[in-house]
């Protein structure tokens, strides 16, 4: 079955062909009636998540004040904890489809049951994760760094980072919840109490200030710990006000339901872990090159990461939309979201590319100063400012289908193509063969573009719309 927007039904010139495929794709865009839920749910979101890097910066900057070796260790610690705690992030994703897909259903008291699941979930699955991790941490850190100094800061940081494991999840599930139910402003409001609360207590509790301990580069952990489970307090008390009444925390969800979410959950859970895993499976390839491809992928991943904050925010916005029209039974509808939020963010990743292309060079002289390493990054960046528009577009078909609570389809697509293709097909054409980060940079666009056609496919062939949930 495929849901792309019908062709006319008599038979067409090829004058009239060429109008009526013109006229398909352009319906394939969204007019400012349906541009306008999207950017309501999408913007907020977008807020958030700049904001995070914004934070992300003003922490670097104040570990910086204590040198490199606490700048190494934070880093290494930062990383490890975001490759720990991906698999609770995909708690999220059942709680956005089911919650959607409640409220397209009408079944108004209700969207906060899907809520009550993830909470449960993060508490079940963190406590003992949480607990595993923490105690496995000192002797796992020798693994990431050979220097004394580091791993003496490192170890803690990384424990302390760990113990936020259990808000992590919650949040992560609010963040679905709120998304599905129109309530962004919610989340980026949350997420603006937490930051600043995060920076005042690094002020406080790295350097000693108002009598407190200097703590240094544990401090920066327990900042960051305190700050999020400030978050989880806030979330609750914005439910308790907002969704009381659509069934927060109003009874414990049956097994049966907590096993569909969990079974809902899991894929995107893996999804997650399998592509953190990647990107550290990525820097060891491009370590064995040299230190100047892992400088340069540095800086092409930072790039990357902020260049999809948009189309992530638009991505999820699908995932609500998709949910709201199939729970109303609209399949029609929630193709078209689906196809609407694709196109925007192909329009956002072609204007970004007539911007980078001419700045490559300028833009790669702020992070990297040698002239060796800015001159190798110059033609990956031109390659991946070649295909940005294919990877956002189908960033967003891929959040579609976990809309749809296709989440399987989506996992696989994406472990598949990172897993089966780019990184073995990196390792042999960069380290094996030779031909260095440009070459790895070019499988890199093959990879962006096949991931984003598979997710069109499915998309178009429209297996999503029999999931019932």
């Amino acid at each position: 079955m495929s849901l792309l927007p019908p062709p006319a039904k008599h038979c067409l010139l090829p004058s009239e062909k060429l109008s009526s495929t013109a006229s398909r794709i352009l319906a394939l865009f969204p007019g400012p009636d349906r541009r306008r839920p999207i950017w309501a749910i999408a913007l907020p979101i977008m807020g958030g998540m700049m904001s995070q890097n914004i934070l992300n910066l003003v922490d670097i900057g104040m570990v910086g004040h204590l040198g490199d070796t606490a700048l190494a260790a934070t880093g290494i610690g930062s990383f490890t904890n975001y490759l720990a705690i991906s698999f609770i992030i995909g708690l999220s994703a059942g709680v956005q489809a089911l919650a959607a897909r409640r409220l397209g259903e009408e079944r108004y008291d209700e969207t906060a049951v899907p809520l009550n699941g993830g909470l449960l979930l993060a508490l079940l699955i963190g406590v003992p994760l949480c607990a595993v991790l923490f105690l496995a941490i000192p002797s796992a850190y020798a693994f990431l760094s050979d220097d004394p100094a580091v791993i003496e800061q490192g170890v803690p940081y990384l424990q302390v980072r760990i113990l936020s494991m259990v808000a992590v999840g919650m949040n992560f599930s609010f963040r679905g919840y709120w998304s599905a139910i129109h309530l962004t402003g919610v989340y980026l409001r949350t997420l603006l109490i937490m930051h600043t609360v995060n920076i005042f207590l690094n002020w406080v509790l790295i350097f000693g200030n108002l009598g407190a301990p200097e703590m240094g580069v544990f401090g920066a952990g327990l900042a960051t710990t305190i700050s999020l489970y400030i978050g989880t307090a806030l979330y609750f008390f914005f439910a308790l006000r907002h969704a009381r009444d659509k069934g927060f925390l109003r009874g414990i969800p049956s097994r049966s339901t907590l096993w569909q979410q969990f079974r809902l959950s899991l894929p995107s859970s893996l999804q997650q872990l399998f592509f953190s895993a990647g990107l550290v499976t990525l820097v060891w390839i491009m370590s064995q090159i040299g230190t100047a491809e892992v400088a340069a992928v540095n800086v092409l991943m930072t790039f990357h990461i902020t260049a999809v904050l948009p189309p992530f925010g638009v991505a999820l916005a699908a995932t609500t939309l998709v949910g709201n029209a199939l729970g109303r039974k609209d399949i029609e509808d929630a193709a078209r979201w689906g196809w609407n939020a694709a196109a925007l963010a192909l329009v956002y990743g072609v204007l970004l590319s007539v911007v980078l292309i001419p700045l490559a060079d300028p833009l790669l002289g702020v992070f990297l100063t040698n002239p060796d390493t800015r001159q190798l990054a110059y033609w990956p960046m031109i390659l991946w400012a070649l295909v940005i528009c294919f990877d956002t577009s189908g960033m967003v078909l891929m959040n579609a289908l976990i809309g749809a609570g296709d989440t399987r389809r989506s996992m696989w697509i994406s472990v598949i193509a990172q897993w089966a293709f780019f990184l073995p097909a990196a390792y042999i054409i960069g380290p094996v063969l030779g031909f260095g980060l440009l070459g790895v940079w070019v499988v890199n666009g093959i990879y962006r573009m096949g991931q984003a056609i598979a997710c069109m496919r499915q998309w178009k062939r429209g297996h999503w719309t029999s999931i019932e949930l």
